[in-house]
């Protein structure tokens, strides 16, 4: 498990602020908004990033019938708070087998979802063909919030993107056949809004494809 900060972008080494600069720096991606170490699954986990993040954390709530919370990242520091967050979930897919969801909320050009989409731009904006109707919709935070496939991402996921509260809202699911959960019209809940409900989240093991999907 990684025990330092990462690039959004890359998942690549960071070098902190010091003496010349004032911001976090990748050396292929400049500066950028650094992941936190992704922590084990646990209600106390997901604390610290609703404490501490600027963006919606996304969760469907109620969970699938026999799905968990299985790990939550989040870029950003003390200084300027969360910029983006993922929140994975796993459990019996549609078609059977095993099927992970990761949910990120972003602010434009962090780079968090790419990097989880498989993809090398920031944002999904250039390949979501919002002329064509939308293939799901979700309700997130109570309002009906379309999701575009996002082209060109590899053919082992399924990727959804869209808008939801001014962040990028992406959808990221394994395998393939897993992106038949998002046309079920998943209810997303913004858990800052949650309060005590945030304790009967029922949470499994770390999700792999939160530290490398």
């Amino acid at each position: 498990m990684r025990g330092e900060p990462s690039c959004p972008k890359c998942g690549g080494r960071v070098r902190a602020p010091g003496l010349f600069a004032d911001s976090w720096q990748c050396d292929a991606h400049g500066i950028v908004h650094p992941v936190q170490p992704v922590i084990p699954p646990s209600v106390e986990a997901l604390d610290v990033v609703v404490h501490r993040t600027q963006v919606p954390v996304w969760m469907p709530w109620p969970l699938p019938v026999g799905w968990l919370f299985t790990g939550v990242a989040c870029a950003g520091d003390d200084r300027t708070g969360g910029r983006a967050t993922a929140v994975a979930c796993s459990g019996p897919g549609p078609l059977g087998g095993v099927g992970e969801l990761i949910l990120i909320a972003e602010e434009l050009g962090v780079g968090l979802g790419a990097h989880y989409a498989g993809m090398d731009a920031p944002d999904p904006g250039p390949y979501l063909d919002v002329e064509k109707p939308p293939q799901a919709k979700v309700l997130a935070a109570g309002r009906p919030t379309p999701l575009w496939l996002v082209s060109g991402a590899p053919p082992d996921r399924a990727v959804f993107a869209g808008e939801a509260l001014g962040m990028w809202l992406w959808a990221v699911a394994w395998p393939e056949q897993a992106g038949l959960l998002m046309y079920d019209e998943l209810v997303l809940t913004d858990l800052r809004d949650a309060g005590a409900e945030v304790e009967l989240v029922p949470c499994g093991a770390l999700s792999p494809r939160l530290l490398e999907p």
